[in-house]
């Protein structure tokens, strides 16, 4: 037990006082062992058996006495809840009586920031299980995003969680990365508006967001976790760094988590151009910056440019970094040993010191009333109102790819539900929910939420069916001793349900997710064979997708009856696709990657330049079989009397132009309008197209609306050859459109004038106004 020492109170206590004030008394009582305490973090519960959750995590995982280090102070707890298996309330009591410990321990008194992992749904056990980060992607609805952010809020600080590990702001550019299901999508403006909602609606409960990762991690070479990043900084300032602006300008996240990888042989770890320049001195964050875990060591580890664990810290901390996660390895004896030696000015740890005890006070923790108890006796983490929620995200994420007329099926009297993803509760679940991401390491344990599988609403959505199962094959096991018994069940069936895609795990324990990258996107293992086998039955296939990257369907992308899309839609998915399948839910999500036709032409996305596009001077197409934002509903829109703008507008100007929505179908129904900017002539190469602003509009039967779009000019801002942001008078056309790939109307409108500089503080969004018309 660690040892009681005296209390020491002062300015940094008194809650009246500025905190700049409170924070430079306590700065300057404190010692050099307390000052670097504050800036790292302890893994009590970590795993060590190479079972881990973080990369190198049982090679990096050295063993901590408490008792020793307690006395000078701890700056975070890594994940109490994450790491294991706990009964909320009683890991709630067990957080308690871990921070009396560290107040007690240390003579300010100050406890520890808890963080967690919450990025479907807070990771711990029997806490909601909510769509992954693609699913929200495809909702196209930030403000159901930020319900769901608010509700996963409440729940971490209900057992004395402060803060949150999410979003992640990457932009898809290789969909052979595995961890593509923790994206939003391939395109910036989608990510960076669904992000943004998502820090909102954390912050608003008083977690503290964490935006992940910056920058580049989504970029690595050939799609493999944590490879090296090739990538010019116009293609960094313009695709990947909008998200992180809007989502620190707009949604007040109040900490940053730096990227693993390195652009062009420099580590984001050690890049103060990065997180001091770019994040700090232009943007003004205010905020901390976190390590990823074991970022820091792996400057030496992995990197190899520090050649001591106390080069890596000092490296890292001149860098901006601020706290290391998720456990003391280098910014404790080796960070002293480089303030002794002189290799590190004491004033940057004063730096990094002061943006962590900055956030303490901000979220109580020098209070002198502070105390750690919270209220256990009513704790439910997986609600009802938590569960509506994750029904209506997954509802509305789900994509209607294609459909010959079979959707809604209309009362089948055999239903045949075939493949690996049909009864596998696991199936429905991404890589960061707690069961997949902990669980799993520990069988013994219930799952903890309930989780029927997609055979279960089947059965209970058409209880009138006869609904028969085969599995098939595995996810991934290439075994196909049981194609004749599904080949012979869909051949006396009415229709075919096969529910393909991926297993989620960690570092090759599944098909996606974190370390779990494609050699291509072809369906894993022997999934595609079984799919053909079914096509060539002559019964309808409806081909239902559950996985956690885009996949080329061969032959079903025409031949199938309908493809169902999901992202790993979360423990009430399975009843979102019965729903759709029925009818029940009209489907109304869109997709936020495309769908590729061929399996090897990656990597590529909708943002393609001219040259990346199908031409004569190759054979290899890589035209999208179903384009980024492409998703058909049973209620068909009419989109008529379209109204452009201006023909001419300044280059600090707007463009404007409006349509009229009509539903004449007898049910209520959603379009997604989308509005993409094409700019024909400019100085750098563009991509042909990119979203620029999008509206969800929900009618009714027989109902219409007009939707009026005001585009900035600020909207056309691309990064310019002397390498800064620029608007440049000539053409644009705006192009609004059911999807990348379906424009219904365009409009082209001048910009005149000068070329604009435009920067950081430049207009992020069109207006959209909706009417009844």
């Amino acid at each position: 037990m660690s040892a009681v020492l005296p209390r020491v109170s002062g300015p940094w206590n008194d809650d009246s006082l500025p905190v700049e004030q409170r924070v430079s008394a306590l700065v300057a009582a404190m010692t050099l062992d307390e000052k670097v305490a504050q800036l790292y973090g302890v893994w009590v519960g970590a795993a060590t058996d190479g079972g881990e959750v973080a990369p190198h995590q049982h090679d990096m995982d050295d063993a901590v006495d408490l008792d020793e280090l307690l006395p000078s102070g701890l700056g975070q707890l890594t994940r109490p809840f994450g790491s294991a298996p706990v009964e909320p309330a009683m890991g709630a009591l067990s957080l308690q009586r871990t921070q009396q410990r560290i107040v007690r321990a240390n003579r300010f008194g100050i406890p520890a920031v808890a963080h967690e992992e919450c990025l479907a749904g807070f990771a711990a056990w029997g806490a909601t299980a909510y769509p992954v980060p693609l699913a929200w992607g495809a909702t196209f609805d930030p403000a159901l995003v930020e319900r769901m952010a608010a509700r996963i809020g409440v729940d971490m600080r209900s057992v004395g969680v402060h803060q949150g590990l999410a979003p992640v702001l990457d932009v898809v550019r290789d969909a052979r990365w595995g961890r593509v299901e923790e994206t939003i999508g391939e395109d910036p403006y989608l990510v960076a508006t669904v992000a943004t909602a998502y820090v909102r609606g954390l912050e608003s409960t008083g977690i503290v967001a964490t935006l992940k990762h910056f920058v580049g991690y989504s970029a690595s070479k050939a799609g493999r976790n944590l490879a090296p990043v090739s990538m010019g900084s116009r293609e960094v300032n313009d695709v990947l760094l909008p998200p992180f602006e809007m989502a620190l300008r707009e949604g007040g996240a109040r900490s940053v988590m730096h990227a693993y990888t390195d652009i062009d042989g420099i580590p984001s770890a050690s890049d103060a151009t990065l997180l001091t320049g770019l994040l700090r001195d232009t943007w003004g964050f205010t905020g901390t910056v976190v390590a990823d875990y074991f970022g820091v060591a792996f400057l030496k580890l992995l990197h190899g440019v520090a050649g001591s664990w106390s080069d890596a810290a000092a490296l890292a901390i001149t860098a901006g970094v601020d706290v290391e996660l998720p456990t003391v390895k280098t910014f404790g004896e080796p960070l002293r040993a480089a303030v002794a030696a002189g290799v590190l000015d004491e004033a940057l740890v004063d730096r990094a010191l002061r943006r962590v005890l900055a956030q303490k006070a901000e979220l109580g923790l020098l209070d002198a009333d502070y105390s750690p108890v919270v209220d256990t006796a009513a704790l439910d983490l997986d609600s009802s109102q938590n569960r509506a929620l994750a029904r209506q995200i997954a509802e509305q994420s789900v994509v209607l790819l294609s459909n010959d007329g079979a959707l809604p099926l209309a009362k089948p009297g055999r239903i045949a539900v075939i493949g690996p993803n049909s009864d596998d509760p696991y199936a429905l679940l991404g890589c960061y929910s707690f069961p997949s991401h902990v669980g799993t390491q520990h069988p013994d344990w219930p799952v903890g939420i309930a989780l029927p599988t997609v055979l279960d609403a089947v059965r209970e959505e058409f209880p009138a069916s006869a609904v028969a199962f085969e599995h098939g094959t595995g996810v991934d096991d290439f075994v196909t001793d049981g194609f004749a018994a599904a080949v012979a069940l869909a051949r006396d069936s009415d229709v075919v349900v096969v529910a393909l895609g991926d297993r989620a795990g960690l570092f090759g324990r599944g098909t996606s997710g974190e370390g779990c990258d494609a050699e291509s996107l072809r369906l894993p293992g022997a999934q595609q064979q079984l799919l053909d086998a079914l096509l060539a039955t002559g019964t309808p296939v409806v081909v239902t997708l559950l996985a956690g990257r885009p996949y080329a369907l061969g032959a079903a992308a025409t031949d199938a009856a309908a493809i169902v899309q999901t992202f790993f839609p979360g423990e009430e998915g399975a009843g979102a696709i019965a729903g759709v399948l029925s009818g029940r839910v009209n489907p109304s999500g869109r997709l936020p990657v495309s769908i590729p036709t061929l399996a090897g032409t990656q990597p590529t996305t909708y943002l393609a330049a001219p040259l990346a596009r199908r031409s004569g001077v190759s054979n290899i197409d890589p035209t999208a079989a179903f384009p980024f934002g492409h998703g058909l509903s049973y209620t068909p829109f009419e989109w008529r009397e379209f109204t452009p703008g201006a023909t001419e507008t300044a280059t600090d100007g707007a463009a404007e132009a409006s349509l009229v929505l009509h539903n004449g179908s007898g049910r209520p129904g959603v379009e997604v309008v989308q509005v993409y900017l094409h700019d024909p002539v400019a100085s750098v190469v563009r991509p042909a197209q990119r979203l620029v602003g999008y509206a969800r509009v929900t009618l009714g039967a027989g109902d219409s609306a007009r939707v009026s779009f005001r585009v900035p000019a600020d909207l056309a801002q691309f990064t310019g050859r002397d390498g800064s942001r620029i608007v440049e008078p000539g053409d644009i056309e705006l192009r609004f459109a059911r999807s990348a790939g379906d424009t219904v109307f365009a409009s082209t409108t001048t910009l005149t004038g000068p070329p604009r500089h435009v920067d950081h503080t430049r207009a992020l969004h069109a207006r959209v106004t909706v009417t009844a018309a």
